[in-house]
């Protein structure tokens, strides 16, 4: 292993951390110099007023740090004889992996089922939670996590988990991150209710709708080819009054919205030749 060229990438990765975090500093406190009074109502007010509602909420009290981590190359590790493995790109972080036999689902009508199959069958599979299952596509969504905070919409830290119509499972699709390490310094973070005036005063909490979800997880700061950078974040869940879901995502300490459609349209378009 190059120790010296391994030594570089974290000093290069810290001082990245460094420069951003003193960016952050530097927002916080334009905007606080430059705070419009918007009235006497609470945020709680005015969601009553337009009718969102939202249940309990996680600890206010929570802190949170950066993370740093490292891509993961696939080796030829798959000890069941009943998988194939493929690498899909030329570094072999990314593999898919087809199932001679495939592998019965216990009930596609309980998410459980899917997470029970990867524990079971998935290199490292405890170390994903399922996000979402699709089952027109027949395609559950599973992000890696950390402490039980997943890594949100991360190309490197990903699974994708396949059936057929007999409720089988025919393969998966996989990535990784490792070498996770947590930064010294914790950081507190922004009370949900502080995140959901942001999201308010946005315009994009609508009224009649439902918060039905607020965790805490990560998103990518920076991506430098085989080492990343996250930063703590806000996952809140919407449900309008027809039903759609729309979800957001903000920086967890300096409360500032994460754009992040552009993964999340390549994670939902991608083609995976349902049989």
């Amino acid at each position: 292993m190059d120790w010296n060229r391994t030594k570089s990438i974290f000093i290069f990765v810290f001082l990245i951390l460094n420069i951003f975090l003193y960016w952050m500093y530097l927002n916080r406190y334009n905007e606080a110099q430059s705070v419009e009074i918007l009235g006497e109502k609470t945020i709680e007010a005015r969601l009553k007023d337009d009718n969102i509602t939202y249940g309990p909420l996680p600890n206010s009290n929570d802190s949170a740090t950066y993370i740093t981590g490292k891509v993961h190359i696939f080796k030829n590790t798959v000890s069941d004889d009943n998988q194939q493995v493929r690498f899909t790109d030329e570094t072999h972080a990314h593999i898919r992996v087809n199932f001679i036999n495939p592998v019965k689902l216990r009930n596609i009508n309980d998410d459980t089922s899917f997470t029970d199959f990867v524990h079971a069958n998935v290199k490292e599979g405890d170390s994903y939670a399922l996000w979402k299952v699709d089952r027109e596509e027949r395609v559950a969504v599973f992000f890696q996590k950390k402490n039980n905070r997943m890594f949100y919409y991360n190309d490197s830290a990903v699974l994708k988990v396949q059936w057929n119509l007999d409720n089988e499972v025919t393969m998966y699709e996989q990535t990784m991150i490792d070498n996770i390490e947590e930064m010294e310094q914790q950081e507190t973070v922004i009370p949900p209710l502080q995140i959901f005036q942001t999201l308010y005063n946005k315009g994009l909490l609508k009224s009649e709708s439902r918060i039905k979800q607020v965790k805490l997880g990560y998103s990518t700061f920076s991506n430098l080819t085989q080492t990343q950078v996250l930063i703590p974040t806000w996952e809140v869940q919407v449900e309008l009054s027809d039903g759609e879901i729309e979800e957001y995502f903000v920086d967890a300490i300096d409360g500032k919205i994460i754009e992040i459609q552009g993964d999340k349209q390549e994670a939902e378009e991608e083609d995976w030749g349902v049989e």
